[in-house]
């Protein structure tokens, strides 16, 4: 797969892991509703322009960059130096109860009912109506013991606050073992060692990157229960910030049973061959840490499973190889697994995304040719002719969605989009179209969550969806209509 850039994640990209709901010829599904989270296409003549990429948690980013800190003699900063210095511990303890602040849905488990069997959520968020939060979950819910008791789990994940995410555990699975997956390297690295020092039932595990510019944005959780196992895959980092007043997306599993004792590690694969994409991305990583995740999950049944896995791992991929990574995986799975679509050239492509990279000088490069490709592929008989590409409308927040969102001007940091790059590629502002999502209440709630759909025109009825981490190399969920 040839992709802009190479990422660990659970995502369809050249290094990360991806879930697509897709669901597999079995069993059939007719028609599909409409999302809950609806970002409907209108059109935008502003276009958010910021600087390149910087760490996530950075709320001093504005929609044109970086907002200059107030002079050091100013009454504010006097006051400021004034103040005692917090220690390390009263960080850690005030970081726990943050917890509080989202104490966990005491309906969680119907929840997750009222969800199957697609199992996309998204996240609360703080500042919108209690109704538009009614079906939606925080990471204390994800974490609630009424989903299990608790053994040990893994977290994959781009950027940490370690012990903020620590203080979102219950206070009886704290200090359970915790596999931190990570891409930290060199200063970053020293940090977040530094972040676990405290708390011993930490283990980190840094992927390596085989190409100069990786990284990884695998945002996954795997959580080992005494009842079984629960695989989650999301869109935000381990911080505050993300589980605030952003619009994320949430796929919970069902929880999978133990298989039997003499039971074979091949049995319990689901008709979207999930068990075998997740172990081979599991694998892909090279590290016992990581391995012993795939030792458990051999282990167990998730045949119940009604999603694919686009899984990206960083490298150069030839020959049968080639279509099991990023996104000619997805291409693969839509090809095999769509069903039927009258006049499917009509059906739009919706891409909806929070960053944007270099896509070359003309929209054929890539973007409307090889990934297009991926994203209109359907099932086609040797006895058709290719189809016309559909058209492609791409969702990215303006400047004034950012300036009137509930973060303000902040928000801003977690859109990156160099000016440069702006400035090669100024064809692209005719695709984009603003971010607004008033079905679910969230326009004011910026959007770091990543989704592709193809859609009827009318918008009644969808092809298939799929949430992901990144643009171009997903955790993806595709629901895929048969």
């Amino acid at each position: 797969m040839a992709s802009a850039q190479a990422k660990w994640s659970v995502s369809s990209s050249e290094d990360e892991a991806d879930v697509s709901l897709t669901s597999s010829k079995r069993p059939p599904i007719d028609k599909l509703e409409r999302p809950k989270m609806k970002s409907e296409v209108s059109d935008s003549d502003e276009t958010l322009v910021d600087e390149d990429e910087t760490d996530p948690a950075t709320a001093s980013k504005t929609a044109s960059g970086a907002i200059k800190e107030k002079d050091g003699n100013s009454q504010q900063s006097r006051e400021k130096q004034k103040e005692p210095k917090a220690t390390r511990m009263d960080s850690v303890k005030r970081r726990h109860e943050d917890s509080f602040l989202h104490p966990p849905c005491e309906d969680v488990c119907g929840v997750l009912q009222r969800g199957a069997p697609f199992n996309f959520f998204l996240t609360r968020v703080e500042g919108i109506a209690g109704f538009f939060n009614s079906q939606a979950l925080h990471l204390t819910d994800i974490l609630s013991p009424l989903l299990g008791t608790l053994r040990q789990s893994a977290q994959f994940n781009y950027c940490f606050d370690v012990p903020w995410f620590v203080g979102q555990y219950p206070h009886e699975f704290r200090s359970l073992p915790v596999l931190l997956v990570h891409g930290e390297h060199r200063e970053n690295n020293l940090r977040l060692v530094k972040q676990t020092s405290p708390f011993p039932h930490i283990t980190l595990c840094q992927a390596k990157l085989d190409i100069a510019f990786g990284t990884h944005h695998t945002k996954m959780m795997l959580l080992l229960y005494e009842e079984g196992l629960r695989v989650v895959i999301h869109t935000a980092n381990l911080i505050s910030a993300d589980w605030h007043q952003k619009t994320q997306g949430i796929w919970i599993s069902p929880l999978f049973p133990r298989l039997q004792p003499d039971s074979k590690t091949s049995e319990g694969e689901s008709p979207t061959g999930f068990k075998a994409d997740l172990l081979a991305y599991l694998f892909a990583y090279h590290f016992s840490s990581v391995t012993a995740w795939a030792t458990i999950i051999e282990e167990h049944d998730l045949s119940e499973a009604r999603v694919f896995l686009v899984a990206s791992v960083p490298g150069r991929h030839i020959g049968s190889s080639k279509h099991r990574w990023g996104h000619l995986h997805l291409r693969k799975i839509l090809r095999e697994c769509t069903g039927p679509v009258i006049n499917p050239s009509t059906w739009p492509v919706v891409a909806q995304f929070s960053s944007i990279g270099s896509l070359g000088a003309e929209s054929g490069k890539w973007l409307t040719g090889e990934l297009l490709d991926s994203l209109s592929a359907i099932y086609i008989s040797r006895h058709e002719a290719l189809l016309e590409r559909p058209h492609l409308h791409l969702v990215y927040p303006s400047v004034d969605n950012v300036r009137t969102s509930l973060e303000g001007y902040p928000a801003g940091g977690s859109f990156p989009y160099g000016q440069q790059t702006a400035q090669k590629q100024p064809w692209l502002r005719s695709y984009l179209h603003r971010w607004q999502a008033d079905v679910s209440g969230r326009t004011r709630a910026m959007p770091h969550i990543k989704t592709y759909l193809r859609m009827r025109p009318d918008s009644s009825e969808i092809a298939w969806f799929m949430v992901t981490r990144s643009p171009m190399d997903m955790e993806h969920t595709i629901h895929a209509r048969t």
